[in-house]
């Protein structure tokens, strides 16, 4: 059986998923529902039985009888409804966390899919897409028992004259296949909506991710023009989808008060030509008024189902996705270093440099985007495939590792890290397992923000660290990557928002705390560059000089010139 582990390939293969994981809850969903509309169903055609009998026998007996069915009936349909729909409310309810689960789970594996949904379009699939395509598991039972509750009413109708009969079934018919072709046309429409929502969610979160640096440098009011532009393209498709829905849902209520008003219609004909009963009459009467129920909700249905099928499309693209790269399944060799040979990506040139196990290193890079650069493709967010040369991690090629491997030897703590609502302690130690916490808080010159706080380590944080400065943020993030103890830590501009005491005091902790531990720091700090025990200086793109800080300062202009403050 095709489940989300294994990546189903289509939205059809999603939706038939959904059914067969739940076909016990449905099932059970669909006989309830099923007696809930019976029930209903059952009202006219009693109150027609009631009103003929009544005519032929007035006794207080028949009264009682026919009050005691109407409280059957009542009970029936209270009982059937709530019971029935608290099955399938639960088993949706169930199924979409399943779904949110799985999309989740495909985002966070260590090896990115090749999809072009940016992490915003990825939030709305796993959220509002998941619950979509949840919802056909209250759809098919609505649908069955809307279809039983219609087949009853023209079967009793047939049985008091069999004209009324054919004209409900007939009059069902022709509702559905008109119904239909809109219901088509709304599922295209839901598509783009949903596809051009994403895309406007995805662009508000890459602007809260960059306002600050936008604010710099004054691209701020262009970001937003932008970010207008695709919301107004969302909101006027959204405003077409509901054109089109409340046209469905007019034409729908139309159709049904015509088959309404026609069976009212002929009854009331064939009563007067005394062709059916007056209890036949009012069971008809009854009947049509009651059939506009199941009919409103069985005309629905097939919106729902495209809309289900939309959502399944799109959570296809992310479960279905293939990974960027085909790792390796070999695990580094504990205790050696680093290397790069001849790797062009980017801004690198041919890089090539080795680090030995137990090296503290600095790469001074003239060009910062050649440190990012760098960076990606040590921490394997570029695939080998993707770039030149080779990268060797514990003296095995990266192409030959598994990505979780790598990441368990070899940890690149970004530039940016991201800080997470919680506690100071729960983003130092995310897992809640490391034991060098209290060390990397002092390493990292995190001990005077968790002083200031009666709460210490268990002070809260706020999302994206809000209620944190920018130094602080930057520190909490170098705990972090030191209080994971790996093998190899590479630290990319770990200080660029502290003071330059503080500074000088975390390069020196941190090649205390990393001593015999491999280190390379991507920085142009002079403090962390004095701290390593060797510098190499990548230039347009290679590795131009290497020796100790002071060493270089003494030889080199240029060096000179781009480190010293």
């Amino acid at each position: 059986m095709t489940t989300p582990d294994t990546g189903p390939r289509t939205g059809s293969e999603i939706l038939r998923t959904t059914l067969r994981r739940n076909a016990r809850a449905m099932t059970g969903g669909t006989v309830l529902m099923g007696m809930y509309q019976a029930g209903e169903t059952a009202f006219p055609i009693a109150l027609g039985l009631i009103v003929e009998h009544t005519m032929r026998d007035r006794s207080p007996g028949a009264l009682g009888l026919a009050i005691v069915a109407l409280a059957v009936i009542t009970a029936t349909v209270s009982f059937s409804w709530r019971f029935g729909m608290r099955i399938l409310q639960k088993a949706g309810t169930t199924e979409a966390h399943r779904w949110r689960v799985a999309v989740a789970g495909r985002g966070l594996r260590p090896v990115a899919v090749d999809t072009d949904l940016k992490a915003g379009e990825v939030l709305t699939v796993a959220t509002e897409d998941a619950d979509q395509t949840a919802d056909i598991i209250e759809v098919v039972p609505l649908l069955i028992s809307s279809l039983v509750a219609v087949l009853i009413a023209a079967v009793t109708l047939a049985m008091a004259d069999v004209r009324l009969g054919l004209l409900v079934i007939v009059g069902t018919v022709a509702i559905l296949s008109t119904l239909s072709v809109l219901s088509r046309r709304i599922g295209a429409a839901t598509r783009e909506q949903q596809a051009r929502v994403a895309r406007a969610g995805a662009k508000v979160a890459d602007l809260i991710v960059g306002l600050r640096p936008l604010r710099g440098f004054g691209g701020n009011h262009a970001a937003f023009r932008s970010y207008r532009k695709v919301s107004e393209e969302a909101e006027r498709q959204a405003i077409g989808v509901a054109g089109a829905n409340g046209a469905y849902a007019g034409t729908a209520l139309a159709l049904n008060a015509v088959l309404a008003t026609a069976v009212t219609l002929l009854a009331g004909r064939l009563a007067f030509q005394e062709q059916i009963s007056v209890g036949e009459l009012v069971m008809a009467v009854g009947l049509a008024q009651f059939i506009m129920e199941p009919l409103k909700l069985f005309s629905e249905m097939p919106k729902y189902v495209m809309t289900a099928r939309a959502s399944a499309d799109r959570m296809a693209l992310v479960l279905a996705a293939p990974p960027v790269m085909a790792p390796g399944s070999e695990r580094p060799a504990a205790g050696d270093g680093l290397e790069a040979d001849g790797v062009r990506y980017g801004a690198l040139r041919g890089l090539s440099f080795q680090v030995a196990a137990g090296e503290f290193v600095a790469i001074a890079a003239y060009r910062p985007g050649a440190a990012a650069d760098l960076a990606s493709v040590l921490a394997v967010n570029v695939p080998p495939g993707a770039y030149e040369g080779v990268v060797r991690v514990g003296g095995q090629k990266a192409a030959d590792l598994s990505v979780e491997a790598i990441r368990e030897h070899m940890l690149v703590n970004p530039s940016d890290g991201e800080i997470f609502a919680g506690t100071l302690r729960t983003n130092i130690d995310p897992s809640g397992t490391g034991r060098a916490v209290a060390e990397a808080v002092e390493a990292s010159m995190l001990t005077d923000v968790v002083a200031l706080h009666r709460a210490g380590l268990d002070h809260g944080v706020r999302d994206r660290g809000a209620n944190l400065s920018g130094g602080q943020r930057q520190r909490l993030c170098l705990a972090r990557a030191l209080a994971a103890d790996t093998d190899v830590l590479v630290l990319h501009d770990p200080t660029t928002a502290v003071d330059a005491v503080t500074e000088q005091l975390i390069a020196r902790n941190v090649a205390e705390l990393r001593r015999g531990r491999t280190t390379i720091v991507l920085t142009g700090s002079p403090a962390l560059l004095d701290a390593a025990d060797r510098v190499l200086v990548l230039d347009d793109g290679v590795i131009t000089m290497e020796g100790t800080h002071r060493e270089l300062l003494d030889a080199d202009e240029g060096y000179r010139l781009a480190v010293a403050r």
